[in-house]
């Protein structure tokens, strides 16, 4: 699996009530069945395990794309991952943007506002809205999932996510980065034993490798020990990446299903 974030990837791809995508895995290809969902407050993605039944409990990993792409965007990682052990969330921007002659994608803040803290305030109520959401119709116990994302779905991983370390057992920051740290560090609960993976390309031309690193600074600051790691790759994720990121998911959030 290689997945690179370009504007187009997925932006424009049309979603239907039950949708199909064809993923290439090793050995060959394979369907993926993907459901989607208005909630209160975005639309999202669900990928359930193989064999699930609404009587069963699972772990949920939420993962947030980046800008200009759709919350298609990542789907293609539930597989990757596992495909019996998690139910998977994928939300989709509030914000569609243009990013090309008749293709739109979505973002989760203007690029450009004048009100930018509102801005960011109403996208995190939006999420935390998807969040009550999934807790309630997955009957989740409180940290039992584990949120991420990609690009700008990484820096609102870590404005959400850091604060809710009751519910999310563990983050994924891909290609992210901390913004407004210290709005962010005047809310944090001083829970420093919340798990963090982060990954970041020494050739990202979009979000500076040096930003990923002053992200870790922030967080070994305020006392976290995240799993921090840096690829030869740009803005991507690789299966080199994904090899790392796959056995931390297992050990901080056990798959399979719960009593």
């Amino acid at each position: 699996i290689l997945m690179q974030h370009a504007a187009s990837f997925n932006s424009s791809l049309a979603i239907s009530p039950m949708c199909h995508y064809s993923l290439f895995r090793s050995g060959g290809q394979s369907e993926l069945q993907t459901k989607e969902i208005q909630g209160r407050s975005l639309r999202y993605l669900v990928v359930e395990p193989d064999g699930y039944s609404p009587d069963t409990r699972f772990p949920v990993v939420m993962l947030m794309h980046g800008y200009g792409a759709s919350m298609a965007d990542l789907a293609s990682l539930s597989p990757a991952i596992s495909r019996d052990g998690y139910v998977f969330i994928y939300p989709n921007g509030p914000i569609e943007v243009q990013i090309g002659p008749g293709m739109a994608g979505y973002s989760w803040i203007p690029r450009d506002s004048s009100d930018s803290q509102n801005d960011w305030d109403r996208t995190d109520r939006m999420i935390e809205g998807i969040i009550e959401d999934v807790i309630q119709v997955y009957k989740v116990a409180p940290g039992d999932m584990v949120l991420g994302g990609f690009s700008q779905g990484g820096m609102m991983t870590y404005r959400v996510g850091l604060l809710k370390p009751d519910i999310f057992a563990g983050l994924i920051i891909l290609s992210g980065k901390v913004s407004e740290p210290e709005a962010i560090r005047q809310n944090l609960q001083k829970c420093s034993s919340q798990a963090i993976f982060v990954a970041h390309g020494t050739s990202d031309t979009m979000i500076s490798v040096r930003n990923a690193r002053e992200s870790l600074e922030f967080l070994e600051s305020e006392g976290y020990e995240p799993e921090y790691h840096e690829y030869p790759m740009g803005h991507e994720i690789t299966q080199e990446l994904l090899d790392d990121l796959v056995p931390w998911l297992k050990r901080v959030l056990v798959p399979g299903a719960r009593a």
